[in-house]
């Protein structure tokens, strides 16, 4: 068979570093149609005849090597080299922990875990054991293996599966597992028992410690040294100094010697529990046994002495320590350090601090923790300053975080204001994270050194990175150094920063009164009554006080804003938070609100005044009353009449009575005619006299009559000229009834007048 190809082909074959490589360098296209029997089989032949093989020649990983290669395009191979180091197959247990940490334990991931293990071994069970994510999933991968047959576990497995569950406190699950071994086969060491106790007293259940301990010799189970230094640990932590004593006694009886690791465990323990007398004793004993003390030792004695404050015993056992050739340690002199301090000798500790560095011997966190302290007490600030420039050099943070606290108060009252930021600033280079309090007392200090301008730097800092917020906060900024930067900043027209300060306050459960009107006060003045009024409706919502002032400065600022309907809405509001709003701060209300034509509101804001007992701006309370009469809002001017003369009060009748004449307002003056007519209050017949010509003149004879009528029948005489013309008038119209009643009343009214000789008329009065 002859093939023809119409175009000659290159071809560029992609590299698979996995694949089998063929050594023939030959175009691909001549192998391939070939029939030389002999010709070396193609790459697809090659893998497919064993999927298994893995080639480890060099032509494998790097590809042919032909060193004569023919010329032309024909045999150039392009072939791309790896970069880097290839990354290593995963294990196949780390591959087993993934798997159980993703996927719910289920039959189906124990079947994909099956299918992915051809045999399960001791290192595979126990590597998998040791890298599971926590200890359920450990606990289950134990369980399945054994019962599915797939793996008979050993003393190691069932080791390292009880050390998992009693690290995770899983005791019951420990104790039955390890109570089980003997069921399978598997004797029991006192390794596994040794856990357990242990277990038991990191949880603080010391009765089954002791249980296990005793069950172990039930058991049969060899208890050495070992297994009572476990249980010694274990009840000397709860204080169980007197059981420690007896299972000591017990122990020597059974011919079991103590170690040094046992003596040092019962001096800390006695120790521990205070008990002075007999952690002597067993020191002296120990060393009556020939067993000589350690530095661990000496380290337990010197701390066991500080906690009595017998620095002289222990300076005397640090100079022993010295003179049996046994180097202090770290722990060693920071342990004399801490004692020193506690009794309040700091130079000491100051000079073993110094005496250890000049011994090569670095001081670490726990030194340089519990010296901080002693200095701040005795006001040596230049030495912490000191201290803490040498930690941050060598990158040493405190374990406990509460010492910046009492730098940065120290230095404060120093006066030393630039070493305090100091503080602050070793604080972040030390990564440890900052709180509101730690620059609460930064604040705090230069506001009252007048730096304000430090201050504010310090709270932009503090409010942009939100650092008030954060809940793992455990040092909140005071009030002492919160109000002031308020304050400050209120009187300085930075009311909006102070305000978004003191929101990240709020945030934290702040409800301070005094920041809360000190923000009012700010907002006031700058012009935004607005956002004053918000904050005083968050002081109501959370039943904060606020205080006269706050009210005043807001009205003003709405009043100086042309806005007398807010003002008035803030005077309720100071009213009833139960504050008395002035006389001068009611009459402002009230003259805006009247300038603005808003004669109804500020009627309101009158009647408040009035009930509040203010007698003060009674001319303007007349321009008042005056206005609703004549924009007919009869009935609230009479209400508000009525309230004055309660209050004791009286306004001008005749002077109302005049004007409404005057301007024709009948309807207005005949109610208020009537009124006072009712009510039986002061008014003169000059106004009676103007109202009857007023509403003659309107034609209103019969209202003129009836009022008329009413002035006669409460005893008042009127010599009104314009009668005759009101009888004309009203026989004109129809009316001689009343015409009629009117004339025989007037003449009744002459002769009782004749009768009455030298008697003079007079107003009709209450």
């Amino acid at each position: 068979m002859a093939f023809v190809l119409s175009k000659r082909c290159q071809w560029r074959p992609r590299v698979f570093p996995n694949l089998p490589r063929i050594s023939d360098p030959s175009p691909i296209y001549l192998r391939l149609f070939s029939s030389n029997k002999d010709s070396t089989p193609s790459v697809g032949d090659k893998a497919s005849s064993d999927p298994h093989t893995e080639s480890t020649s060099s032509e494998a990983q790097t590809g042919p090597v032909n060193p004569n290669p023919p010329d032309g395009p024909e045999n150039v191979v392009n072939q791309r080299t790896p970069r880097g180091k290839r990354r290593n197959p995963e294990k196949l247990e780390d591959i087993i922990c993934r798997m159980m940490a993703n996927r719910a334990w289920t039959t189906r991931l124990q079947n994909s875990i099956r299918g992915l293990v051809p045999q399960f071994d001791n290192s595979l069970v126990w590597n998998v054991l040791h890298g599971a994510r926590n200890s359920e999933h450990a606990l289950q991968f134990f369980r399945w293996v054994e019962r599915a047959g797939l793996f008979d576990h050993d003393r190691e497995t069932h080791l390292k599966i009880i050390e998992i569950l009693t690290r995770a406190s899983k005791l019951n699950h420990a104790r039955c597992i390890l109570l089980d071994m003997p069921k399978k086969g598997v004797e029991w060491g006192e390794d596994l028992f040794v856990l357990l106790i242990d277990g038991y007293g990191k949880a603080g259940i010391v009765q089954e410690a002791v249980k296990i301990f005793n069950k172990m010799k039930e058991l049969g189970v060899e208890r050495s040294i070992k297994s009572y230094d476990a249980l010694f640990k274990v009840i000397l932590r709860r204080g169980r100094y007197m059981m420690a004593k007896r299972y000591f006694n017990a122990m020597l009886s059974e011919g079991i010697e103590p170690t040094k690791h046992t003596y040092n465990i019962m001096i800390w323990g006695f120790f521990l529990s205070l008990r002075l007398e007999t952690a002597k004793r067993f020191y002296e004993d120990m060393k009556n046994r020939g067993i000589s003390p350690d530095v661990v030792t000496y380290n337990t004695m010197i701390y066991g002495y500080n906690r009595f404050k017998l620095m002289d015993e222990a300076e005397n056992l640090f100079t022993e320590m010295k003179g049996q050739n046994i180097a202090p340690t770290v722990i060693s002199y920071t342990t004399m350090i801490k004692g020193y301090v506690s009794v309040g000798r700091v130079d000491d500790g100051l000079r073993l601090f110094e005496e250890m560095k000049s011994f090569g011997i670095k001081p670490n966190a726990v030194t340089y923790t519990t010296l901080l302290p002693g200095l701040c007490d005795a006001e040596k600030m230049s030495e912490a300053q000191t201290m803490l420039k040498e930690m941050v050099e060598r990158f040493i943070a405190p374990k406990d975080n509460s010492i910046f606290l009492r730098l940065l108060s120290s230095q404060c009252k120093a006066g030393n204001l630039d070493a305090a930021a100091d503080v602050l600033k070793a604080m972040i280079r030390l990564s440890i994270p900052t709180e509101s309090g730690h620059y609460g007392i930064l604040i705090e200090n230069f506001c009252k050194a007048q730096v304000y301008d430090r201050a504010v730097k310090l709270l932009d800092k503090l409010v942009e990175k939100e650092i008030i917020v954060r809940p793992q906060s455990t040092a909140d900024i005071e009030a002492s150094a919160y109000n002031p930067m308020i304050q400050y900043l209120c009187n300085h027209g930075q009311t909006g920063k102070a305000e978004i300060f003191f929101r990240q306050l709020l945030k934290k459960g702040v409800q301070d009164p005094v920041a809360f009107n000190n923000l009012i006060h700010g907002h006031s003045k700058e012009g935004n009554p607005d956002s004053a009024f918000e904050i005083l409706k968050i002081m109501g919502r959370r039943g904060v006080a606020s205080d006269a002032d706050s009210f005043r400065l807001l009205i003003k600022s709405y009043l100086s804003k042309g806005e007398p309907a807010d003002a008035k809405t803030a005077l309720d509001n100071m009213i009833e938070s139960g504050h008395l709003p002035d006389s001068s701060l009611f009459r402002s209300v009230m003259e805006s609100l009247y300038g603005d034509g808003r004669v109804q509101t500020a009627s309101r804001v009158m009647k408040g005044m009035i009930e509040k007992g203010v007698k003060e701006n009674m001319d303007l309370v007349a321009k008042i009353l005056e206005a609703l009469l004549m924009r007919g809002h009869v009935e609230e001017a009479l209400g508000r009449i009525d309230l004055l003369m309660q209050s004791g009060s009286v306004p001008n009748f005749d002077g109302l009575l005049s004007i409404l004449s005057e301007k024709g307002k009948t309807i207005a003056a005949i109610k208020l005619l009537d009124f006072c007519l009712e009510r039986d209050y002061s008014v003169d017949f000059s106004s009676y006299d103007k109202v009857l010509d007023a509403l003659l003149g309107a034609g209103k004879t019969l209202n003129a009559y009836s009022i008329l009528c009413k002035i006669m029948e409460k005893g008042g005489v009127t010599n009104w000229s314009s009668c005759e013309d009101l009888i004309r008038s009203l026989n004109q119209e129809g009316n001689t009834k009343q015409a009629d009643i009117l004339s025989r009343m007037i003449k009744g009214g002459k002769e009782a007048s004749g009768n009455r000789k030298g008697n003079k008329q007079a107003p009709v009065s209450a």
